[in-house]
């Protein structure tokens, strides 16, 4: 995060230099363009075409022009332009200083791992203690000694406890960022790893996502009227005095040399996505590039096909345009003449299609959002392999009153997109029950990426882009993401596994606890007799298992793929213990030969349960759970008295466990049946 955290250019004793943002002190004179977030409360003291979206601090994402002499304020961005701003308040003395921005916190992470987690310590949290206190006044009332009351509390209170889920859980996903980092990728917020995992429907924006958003200028083509060497002095002139650092505007300015002299430009109006257009006015002339269709309202007929033939080949098209008038707030001219059109060309990202069938595959589906021309964009996802492309819908045609659920139900492709048609998109997606994924590199892209469930983007992108991501892709390698879902699905997978362990203990302890509330008998654990079974059933094979590579697609919810083995396994040792307790009160046993029985039964369910939760078996697993399970029967061999065991090897025990025993996969696998069709799973 520090190797890649924002950088701001300033001016100081007359010489520019990049710093980082919380080296800005008062005074400081601030450079500042298209993509980039506001660090300081300032003032604009130079301006070409500044524009502002403020929405962090007003929710109105309109644009808002600021000129020399107007105040901005740290959290919006710049949507247009460029400008000069000197700090007047900075760090704690700025505006938003007991705020946190909206562009720099941790967004609320769709998390269903970290929220069920939260869920289980809070009940946990509200019933151990009551529990507990029950437990031990009514065995004192039962006339239990003192010494056996407090012993068989604490087992019941410790059993309840999941002690080292959380940690394993933030182990597993801190180990995922690692991994990922060592990837290339950086990792903005633990949980974000799992939601990407979830992702049903990937958002894309086209140029510099699917495309690699380096521009070249393919084809010129004259207007009527005017030359091929006239265009390009134009076109050249006008591209250099705008002087943007958008993909189109760098391509111009590679391609076309500024050799015309009309004098300094009295007017700029710079590239926004809402408007597609930029424009400069001069002494007596305003020229104007941008997307034909913003520009004017009809072509000739053939000039439409001239357009129609290069956006079916994917080539973007740009009209420049030219007015007698002057430049009047941030208008069109009236009474514009086309000078000719340019085609621009944008290539592949080479691992676009392998990635985006990788997605195809795991049964993601591919929505692609750009403000290109539809046709532009169809063709692009095309090349690149994305299906259904020929249902293509032009964003600019539809009515404000559109439904954008029931848009969204049936088509993929959109181009003519505006930012704010960006979001409800996205949103309309997030209400059908989808969990959406989004990516993008510009400032247009911001109001999508704050709304998706998860956001990524490319290191190349604007640093108000990077600011609001979940990940950002340092290598700018749209590959990278399945290495990222491949791991949210392993840490999900991983820890959905062990989880199981831990609430096994917590199921059964809870369920006795309540039962030994109303029996007058003794709780059937001590406190030492639950470390063989915590240590070798779940502490050291979840540790194991926590780190395994399992990739599968995830199936299911959470908590129900959690609930449904350890409620069986639970439960099968809530049922054993009842039945050893009754047999043993039947044949006056001592406590110790009951709670003999109920260790060494509850620890073969939870092998049972450890050999479910660790499918698919390999010769690793297999020799894991084995020597597992053979160090549990030595314990009761040697080191019975330590662990308050009794002698194991006894007829009239062996009478009882052994039939018990030959139940435990039946009983197990049963009872698994039984609540998959009770939560629904």
């Amino acid at each position: 995060m520090l190797l890649n955290q924002a950088k701001v250019n300033v001016i100081r004793n007359a010489q520019s230099q990049e710093i980082a943002q919380d080296e800005v002190v008062k005074n400081d004179l601030i450079a500042i363009k298209r993509g980039q977030q506001i660090c300081v409360d300032g003032i604009v003291t130079y301006t070409r075409g500044f524009e502002c979206d403020e929405s962090q601090l007003t929710g109105e994402a309109d644009p808002i022009i600021k000129t020399v002499g107007d105040i901005v304020y740290s959290g919006s961005y710049v949507v247009s332009g460029t400008a000069l701003i000197e700090a007047t308040h900075v760090g704690q003395e700025s505006y938003v200083a007991k705020l946190t921005l909206a562009a720099k916190q941790s967004k609320s992470i769709y998390s269903e791992l970290i929220r069920t987690m939260k869920q289980i310590i809070r009940v946990l949290s509200f019933g151990i203690i009551p529990i507990g206190a029950l437990l031990f006044m009514t065995s004192i009332f039962t006339k239990t000694e003192l010494n056996q009351a407090i012993l068989g509390t604490s087992a019941a209170v410790l059993g309840m406890i999941p002690e080292g889920l959380i940690l394993l859980t933030s182990v597993a996903l801190a180990l995922g960022v690692v991994r990922l980092t060592r990837k290339r990728v950086l990792v903005k917020t633990m949980g974000s790893i799992e939601t990407l995992a979830r992702v049903d429907i990937l958002c894309l924006d086209k140029t510099g996502t699917l495309t690699s958003g380096e521009l070249q200028v393919k084809t010129i083509k004259p207007g009527d009227d005017i030359s091929l060497d006239t265009l390009k002095a134009t076109v050249g002139q006008v591209a250099h005095d705008l002087n943007e650092d958008n993909a189109t505007g760098l391509a111009l300015m590679s391609h076309f040399k500024a050799t015309a002299d009309w004098g300094e430009p009295q007017q700029i109006i710079a590239f926004s996505s809402a408007r597609k257009w930029s424009a400069v006015s001069y002494q007596g002339a305003s020229f104007v590039i941008g997307a034909p269709e913003y520009i004017f309202n009809s072509f000739t007929s053939e000039q439409s096909q001239a357009m129609t033939a290069a956006t079916h080949q994917g080539l973007r098209v740009l009209a420049v345009a030219k007015s007698s008038e002057t430049l009047v707030g941030h208008q069109l001219p009236t009474q514009l003449q086309l000078l000719g059109l340019l085609y621009l060309e944008d290539d592949i990202r080479a691992e676009a299609p392998q990635t985006l069938a990788y997605f195809k595959a795991e049964k993601v589906d591919i929505c692609i959002i750009s403000g290109d021309h539809p046709q532009t964009v169809s063709q692009i996802a095309k090349r690149a392999g994305v299906d259904n492309v020929s249902e293509t819908v032009d964003m600019s045609k539809l009515p404000v009153e559109t439904d954008y659920q029931q848009l969204v139900e049936k088509n993929r492709i959109y181009g003519r997109v505006s930012p704010e048609q960006k979001r409800l998109l996205v949103e309309a997606l997030q209400a059908n029950g989808h969990t959406v994924g989004m990516t993008g590199d510009g400032v247009n892209d911001i109001l999508a990426l704050k709304q998706a469930d998860c956001s990524i983007v490319m290191a190349n992108g604007s640093d108000a882009a990077k600011g609001i991501s979940n990940f950002v892709l340092l290598d700018s390698n749209f590959d990278a993401m399945v290495g990222v879902v491949l791991e949210g699905r392993k840490v999900v997978n991983n820890i959905q596994r062990v989880a199981s362990l831990y609430l096994t203990k917590t199921i059964y302890s809870i369920v006795l606890a309540l039962l030994f509330i109303f029996i007058s008998s003794p709780y059937p654990f001590q406190p030492i007799q639950l470390s063989p079974i915590s240590t070798l059933t779940v502490g050291i094979p979840s540790f194991l298992l926590a780190l395994r590579p399992n990739v599968a697609p995830l199936k299911g919810r959470f908590l129900r793929n959690v609930l449904e083995p350890a409620l069986a396994s639970g439960l099968s040792v809530v049922l054993y213990a009842m039945i050893i307790l009754v047999v043993g009160q039947q044949l006056n046993w001592s406590y110790a030969a009951t709670s003999t029985l109920t260790v060494w039964m509850t620890g073969m369910v939870c092998f049972m349960a450890l050999s479910y939760v660790a499918r698919p078996l390999n010769y690793r697993i297999i020799l894991m759970i084995t020597a597992l399970a053979a160090t549990f029967l030595l314990l009761f061999i040697f080191f019975g008295k330590l662990f308050a065991l009794e002698n194991l090897f006894q007829i009239k025990l062996a009478l009882l466990y052994v039939p018990l025993m030959v139940t435990v996969y039946p009983l197990f696998y049963s009872l698994k049946k039984v609540m998959k069709r009770l939560l629904k799973n």
